[in-house]
């Protein structure tokens, strides 16, 4: 079945920085487009980023651009979000999703994993 496994969260100054990871499995990684969410308490779950599969086409929402970046592996099944210049409005809850088509479109996320922006 699909998994997607995100790691890497914690607690971080303003300023500083941490990476992402989502680990995925149980479908074809390399042809699919990869994408990071964040929901921060009491707001509606936003879009990060995206990553084509080839690892271009890219996009950034407006408030991370320039200091956020995604990218991925193919050989290791796995997407990041490099996260530079952190700010407290960042502090949420990361989750890496796909679209897959099986008889239709269905989107699947994994867990997510805290990341909390405080001195």
């Amino acid at each position: 079945q699909v998994q997607l496994v995100e790691s890497g969260g914690g607690l971080v100054q303003p300023g500083g920085s941490l990476t992402l990871s989502c680990a995925a499995s149980g479908f074809t990684f390399s042809t699919s487009t990869m994408s990071w969410y964040r929901q921060a308490p009491g707001k509606e779950r936003d879009l990060v980023a995206v990553i084509g599969s080839d690892g271009g086409g890219t996009n950034y929402a407006d408030s991370v651009k320039g200091r956020f970046t995604i990218s991925r592996d193919n050989t290791k099944n796995t997407v990041y979000l490099q996260m530079n210049s952190l700010k407290s409005e960042d502090t949420a809850v990361y989750y890496c999703s796909t679209n897959i088509w099986r008889f239709g479109w269905k989107s699947y996320w994994g867990q997510g994993t805290q990341v909390t922006v405080s001195s």
